[in-house]
């Protein structure tokens, strides 16, 4: 397409045909170039096993193409159909419990069941043999949200899978017998027979196994991926993708995924509790344009205003879909799209928001939805340009995925919340981060964030020191650097992979009973402090801050240590808001990174082009706010020379002229 897509999920099937017709001429009012069809259809398109209905399908891209809309063809394997399960019912997905679940829903049946395989190839390599040629089709959508509501599988057909995976992974039996510590607790194998899955158990089950398990089903997912993909290549040569939920659904790695799509896209909601829930959507972004080794990507799905499945869905606010939306380009993407045109009568989400909403045209939402497509409808140019970042965040599915494990030293350690926490602190520092893992070449960055590295390698531990030694700036949170890539405690201790970088050890952790604030000492200054402390044992680094109260009393609570050109700090409990930002101004110093002192509550990100940079910037508060800069603002076509002025809710994109990233060493 040319210019940013626009559109979202059409589902023509819920509708009497005279309603397409009104549809497709409202899609042209609110400037939609794209849709996102077929996604739940399977039992629509083909009736009976091997038996194809496409006349409904034909009509309607027939007549998206004749107005002028593309297609994005999805693959409706996220939901099989009636006669699937009554003909299958052996490829039902069963819980850990034993439970076998049925039709009635949404979600897959076994992802190791050859009947779905083959079910899956059939239906993608039909679609594909129609329509891979229609000038109409210019992206293939497979699936939907792989892992959402289901990804475990404890079916028989699961199990033998899971087995020939474990013995693909390491050959002989006593290599699983030492990797997943099967001494302990008397669970050694000589058998692969024996060898079952982690199902319900009388106590916690073994670590190492679970952690294998959530690897086997993320493969498991990606191979039914795949099958698709190919039965698609053979009749189309269309980009395919499958919608990603980055920074909602931890069940699936999507590093792994994003080397099997063509294009990455992702699907996001706010959550309605957060009340600044534009800094979860800037990390879900970030995290897309990341995982897609920085190239533009797709928004697949948002919300106009609520959603349906939360605890409350509380409506956007005026102009807060469109602040989203600008949010979600200016970091990367170069689609905007909903869930979903026309809001549905019928069924479980017949209360989400749509484009086109049960109060009609007359609506403040589809106002705004027309007002939307015209803005983009002005920011074609900007279709392309990317995303350049001086700050890394470490984010590691596989370390999630060990650290959710039973019996840890304090439930109230969170991957997510330490994550948000450092990001938080970068965005309101108005510092533009990309996501990366410990294992990736880090040198562009002049600082690296690790929020929550609970797993850690030997060798990313390594490629984390050599960072710092040539001069990177590391900072590292408190319950990092524990466990192998087996879930066992690293030889030297605690965070022992890290010392030469660090330049401390963990000698304990000292987690705090519920409720207990304790505080810290940087400087002549005491921040509170809660749900975690250390007894560390300093070797080469300076004490930053100290502990005034807690188990750990008078010890170092924040380090800082020298190692060949570069910086390592290591910060050993949970600071508050304002402890934080004292730390990472000392950190933003060593680094060299620049705080540009952007009013609250206002984002701004940078895309360059080739021949333009173009600033986003959003204004998030109520109150009118002045920025320093000079271009183009495409929205309005007004000159800004030296000073943008953003009213309260704001937005603006301005073209500026195209210069060296300020970031470059």
């Amino acid at each position: 397409l040319d210019g940013i897509a626009y559109g979202g999920d059409y589902n023509p099937e819920q509708w009497p045909r005279e309603v397409w017709d009104e549809d497709v001429r409202l899609m042209r009012e609110a400037g939609v170039t794209m849709v996102s069809i077929g996604i739940f259809s399977w039992g629509l398109l083909e009736i009976r096993e091997g038996e194809f209905d496409f006349a409904w399908l034909d009509d309607i891209i027939a007549l998206l193409h004749e107005n002028g809309i593309a297609v994005d063809l999805g693959t409706p394997t996220a939901s099989p159909p009636a006669w699937f399960f009554a003909q299958y019912p052996e490829a039902r997905t069963v819980t850990k419990d034993g439970v076998p679940m049925g039709f009635g829903a949404r979600g897959m049946v076994s992802h190791s069941a050859p009947e779905y395989r083959a079910a899956i190839a059939r239906i993608a390599g039909a679609l594909a043999e129609r329509y891979g040629d229609h000038p109409a089709v210019v992206l293939w959508h497979i699936h939907n949200e792989y892992g959402v509501p289901v990804g475990e599988d404890f079916s028989p057909h699961s199990v033998r899978a899971w087995r020939l995976w474990l013995q693909a992974k390491y050959g002989e039996i006593a290599g699983l017998n030492a990797a997943w510590g099967t001494a302990f607790w008397g669970q050694h194998y000589e058998e692969w027979d024996h060898v079952g899955a982690p199902a319900a158990a009388p106590s916690t089950i073994n670590p190492a196994q679970k952690l294998d398990w959530a690897r086997f089903t993320d493969e498991m997912l990606r191979e039914c991926f795949r099958i698709e993909k190919a039965a698609i290549r053979q009749h189309a040569s269309q980009p395919i993708t499958t919608n990603f939920m980055a920074n909602q659904h931890h069940g699936v790695d999507l590093w792994a995924w994003a080397d099997e799509v063509d294009i990455v896209s992702d699907d996001h909601y706010l959550w309605a509790a957060d009340e600044e829930g534009e800094i979860g959507l800037a990390i879900a972004a970030d995290l897309s344009r990341s995982v897609g080794a920085g190239k533009p990507w797709i928004l697949m799905e948002h919300s106009t205003s609520a959603v349906n499945w939360q605890p409350r869905n509380v409506a956007k606010r005026p102009g807060e879909m469109t602040r989203n939306s600008l949010s979600h380009l200016g970091r990367g993407a170069d689609g905007i799209l909903f869930f979903q045109w026309r809001a549905g009568r019928s069924g479980a989400e017949k209360f989400h928001s749509a484009m086109l909403p049960h109060a009609g045209t007359e609506s403040r939402v589809f106002r705004e939805v027309v007002d939307l497509g015209a803005k983009l409808g002005r920011l074609a140019e900007v279709q392309g340009s990317r995303v350049e970042a001086d700050v890394a965040v470490l984010w590691d599915f596989e370390s999630f995925w060990a650290q959710d494990l039973e019996w840890r030293p304090s439930e109230d350690v969170s991957h997510d919340e330490r994550i948000r926490a450092f990001y938080e602190r970068l965005w309101r520092d108005d510092i533009t981060v990309d996501f990366a893992l410990p294992g990736h070449d880090l040198s562009r960055y002049r600082l690296v964030v690790v929020p929550s590295q609970y797993l850690l390698t030997a060798a990313d531990a390594a490629n984390l020191t050599a960072y710092v030694a040539q001069g990177g700036t590391l900072v590292v949170s408190f319950f990092s650097a524990v466990v192998d890539e087996n879930d066992a405690v690293h030889p030297g201790g605690y965070g022992a992979v890290l010392a030469d970088a660090l330049g401390v050890r963990v000698e304990e952790h000292l987690p705090l009973r519920e409720g207990h604030v304790t505080g810290i000492r940087v400087d002549d200054h005491v921040f509170a402090a809660d749900i975690w402390q250390e007894d560390l044992v300093v070797t080469t680094a300076d004490v930053r801050a100290t502990y005034t109260a807690g188990p750990a009393e008078g010890r170092p609570a924040v380090t800082r240590n020298v190692h060949g050109d570069g910086v390592g700090w290591y910060i050993s409990t949970r600071p508050d808001a304002d402890g934080l930002r004292a730390i990472m101004r000392e950190v933003y110093a060593d680094a060299g990174v620049d705080v540009p002192g952007t009013p609250d509550g206002v984002e701004t990100i940078v895309r360059r082009g080739a021949d333009s940079d173009y600033l986003v910037a959003i204004n998030h508060g109520t109150e009118q706010v002045s920025l320093t800069t000079t271009g183009t603002d495409l929205l309005t076509q007004a000159d800004v020379r030296d000073t943008l002025v953003l009213a309260g809710g704001d937005v603006a994109v301005v073209r500026l002229a195209h210069t060296a990233h300020r970031g470059d060493r």
